[in-house]
């Protein structure tokens, strides 16, 4: 017997995407809106395929309801499938566990979900399909839910359902850990993982899937973003194809500056780099970090009034594409010579060398770090990530106030 499910993971259903919010109200909708128009496309698809079922391995929504809207939006497309005569399997992961989401919006009886209390197991007759999982009955689940997994119904493909870090991956927290090899103990034909949100297929016999996120939510997550078809003949899988099906994107474009003296010069480069970006994006709302790196005449020039340089790069970006905007510049250039002692710069009258040696100095570090944590601390929630630069980046702190003063300083001359 052939047939072929869909495997998603970690939809995200009303991320607010506070940090993009917080840079650009607007931007931040147009996200959410992709995401929703994410799983509305990933639905439209698994009907045209006409796929036997559907398994979503958690994190359907990015934390409790504000109100019932995305409940509602999530039964809409849902119903949609049950008119179609596709059965759903859900997973709660972490970021809707159980304990998280404290609203509820009857589905239809197609839907299934797995118990949170322990293991369990959901058959599909007409296919000798049995799925195996387990929900999260809390956000932060640290045990092994592997060692508690039904065995496997002989005869029957198998399919274990896991939101998991497995034997972890960077940038994701450790919930419900667990190892590739214990994974493949178990005798299931596949397992459809969630949590990670980037593709990685860990294993192939049997198959050990990660799907990724629909639709990227920060700059962390770039690139085409969706879920996998996968296709079974003979109790074997025979394919994972993936299915992309997301409407926004994120990408990073690094620019090397060096021996760049002229603003049209560096414009030009800039551009010449987001180009192939804007292009690999195929008319999809894109949000761009560009990052100046290099040792570059232009570094203290940049750094005098960077908001201005931002909106030319901007102007570029539009250039290349009507839907690309600037999520973030980046000035990471660096400009050349070496350290020299306070005493000996004061004396030179040399400004550069100056303030180079003020950031040595301790007590002006002490004051800075200090500074720094305080204004952190009143940081708008979501804005502060790892992302943002902080007591720890001091050094890239002081050599963008030093490279600000030398630039406006060079400008009044």
């Amino acid at each position: 017997m052939a047939f072929t499910f869909l495997h998603a993971a970690d939809l995200h259903l009303g991320s607010p995407f506070t940090g993009l919010a917080l840079r650009d109200d607007y931007l931040a909708g147009r996200f959410a809106k992709a995401s929703r128009d994410a799983f509305s496309d990933l639905v439209a698809r698994a009907i045209e395929v006409n796929v036997a079922f559907v398994v979503i391995a958690g994190d359907i929504y990015d934390g409790d309801w504000k109100d019932t809207s995305i409940g509602l939006f999530f039964n809409r497309e849902i119903a949609r499938l049950d008119r179609a005569g596709i059965r759903t399997f859900i997973l709660k992961g972490n970021h809707d566990a159980e304990s998280v989401i404290t609203r509820t919006i009857s589905l239809p009886e197609s839907v299934f979900q797995f118990s949170t209390i322990k293991g369990n197991t959901f058959r599909i007759e007409e296919l000798k399909v049995a799925l195996h999982g387990r929900s999260f009955p809390n956000r932060a689940v640290t045990e092994n839910y592997v060692l508690d997994y039904p065995d496997p119904l002989p005869g029957w493909f198998n399919i274990g359902v896991l939101h998991t870090s497995c034997d972890g991956r960077s940038g994701h927290a450790t919930y419900a850990p667990c190892t590739v090899q214990q994974l493949k103990s178990l005798g299931y034909q596949y397992w459809a993982l969630g949590h990670v949100h980037e593709f990685e297929e860990l294993a192939w016999d049997p198959s050990i899937v990660f799907p990724g996120n629909l639709q990227g939510r920060n700059i962390r997550e770039c690139g085409p973003k969706g879920a996998v078809l996968v296709d079974v003949a003979d109790g074997h899988v025979t394919e994972v194809r993936r299915l992309i099906v997301d409407h926004a994107r994120w990408a990073v474009v690094t620019v090397d500056l060096d021996g760049i003296s002229d603003e049209s010069a560096a414009l030009r480069k800039i551009e010449d780099q987001i180009r192939p970006v804007s292009q690999e994006a195929a008319g999809r709302l894109l949000a761009l970090r560009v990052r100046l790196e290099g040792t570059a005449a232009l570094h203290h020039y940049l750094k005098a009034d960077p908001r201005r340089f931002s909106d030319e790069v901007q102007a570029v970006a539009h250039r290349c594409a009507e839907d690309v905007w600037l999520e973030n510049l980046r000035i990471e250039s660096s400009e050349e010579g070496g350290t020299v002692s306070l005493d000996d710069a004061i004396s030179s009258l040399d400004l550069s060398a100056t303030l180079m040696a003020l950031q040595t100095d301790p007590d002006l570090r002490a004051n800075a770090a200090a500074l720094v944590n305080e204004i952190t601390d009143r940081l708008p929630r979501g804005l502060h990530s790892s992302d943002a630069e902080g007591a720890d980046d001091l050094d890239a702190l002081l050599d963008d106030a030093r490279a600000l003063v030398l630039g406006r300083a060079a400008r009044e001359r």
